[in-house]
């Protein structure tokens, strides 16, 4: 909590999933924190709890590497968070440039404008665990090549190099964070699988699985991924050797989709409905799943979550949601 009272803290993508979880944790410890919003969502949880009217509000692109340059200036900018991404792997197997431009020029504008900067002492930049591309050896450890082949992993390996290429020529106090799929209350991309779940759940629908269901994945609670951001940027600020490292984050259980959907519908009381197996899903990886001991040695970072109780968490904040929407609606 002291670490981080009055810190100016930049956080992109902050009205996405992990960008509004993160900002709420920061202006709760006591940050003064700077979103960059691109898109106005006024349904996305940085909105629905009041953190927005907490946080000075930048309105920009990530790409557009003079506004992050006057925003850091002018913010005397100490840490950045850069979450803003393209993130759904659909959207960049039918818009690969798009992706690239988010995702990879995104990266590299921002790790410029800090670069120029006198004033930022720690930089925590977000990967994926889709930048490892497939692997015959599972978990990934974080030393396993970045071979990613399809528009949205190739975008994230591409990202990745570029923050240990800064963090190697230039010096810049840059890590890297390579989490499972996250999920929590406020991702707002119904055609991801857990919020699609809950919501079709709650509509008294099927779910819909775009694959087989037999795709494997590696699922961490959006608390989790924000403990795992906070703790991360403090140690980079106590210790500079760990510059340019990069760190897996994950609960380290492998879930199929298929069993995760049936997790959901026996936590909503609805264990005998039999979902939708659409076969649909392409250039989608088969099978992965990330191991987390780098973390745990050097962060000494654990997840606090089990996933039913990260699951429960989230299907509270989503029956809410759709009430909510229900009675604006009506």
């Amino acid at each position: 909590m002291t670490f981080w009272s009055g810190r100016a803290v930049l956080v992109t993508g902050c009205t996405g999933l992990l960008g509004s979880w993160l900002t709420r944790a920061l202006v709760d410890r006591g940050a003064n924190v700077i979103g960059l919003v691109r898109d106005w969502v006024p349904e996305s949880e940085l909105m629905r709890s009041g953190t927005i009217k907490r946080i000075n509000v930048i309105h920009g692109d990530a790409r557009d590497q003079r506004t992050l340059e006057r925003t850091i200036a002018e913010y005397e900018v100490d840490t950045v968070f850069h979450l803003a991404a393209q993130t759904i792997v659909g959207i960049a197997n039918q818009d690969p440039v798009g992706t690239f431009e988010s995702n990879i020029q995104g990266t590299w504008s921002l790790l410029e404008a800090c670069r120029r900067s006198s004033t930022v002492r720690q930089i925590v930049a977000a990967s994926s665990d889709k930048a490892y591309g497939t692997h015959d050896r599972l978990p990934y450890k974080e030393d396993a090549p970045l071979q990613g082949r399809h528009p949205y992993d190739v975008s994230k390996s591409c990202a990745d190099l570029l923050i240990r290429s800064y963090a190697d020529t230039y010096q810049l106090p840059a890590c890297i964070t390579r989490c499972g799929n996250l999920y929590g209350g406020g991702d707002l991309n119904w055609n991801r699988l857990i919020p699609g779940t809950i919501r079709s759940v709650a509509r008294g629908e099927r779910p819909l699985i775009r694959s087989d269901g037999s795709y494997i994945r590696d699922y961490l609670y959006v608390e989790d991924g924000v403990l795992a951001y906070l703790t991360l940027a403090e140690n980079l600020a106590a210790r500079r050797e760990l510059k340019g490292e990069a760190f897996n984050f994950s609960n380290e259980l492998q879930l199929t989709v298929l069993d995760m959907v049936r997790h959901i519908l026996r936590l909503m009381g609805k264990p005998e409905v039999e979902p939708d197996l659409l076969g649909e899903a392409k250039h989608e990886i088969q099978h992965q799943y990330l191991d987390a001991g780098k973390a745990r040695e050097v962060l000494s970072w654990k997840p606090q979550f089990t996933l039913d109780e990260g699951l429960e968490r989230t299907i509270k904040w989503y029956s809410a949601f759709l009430s909510d929407s229900s009675k604006k609606s009506s």
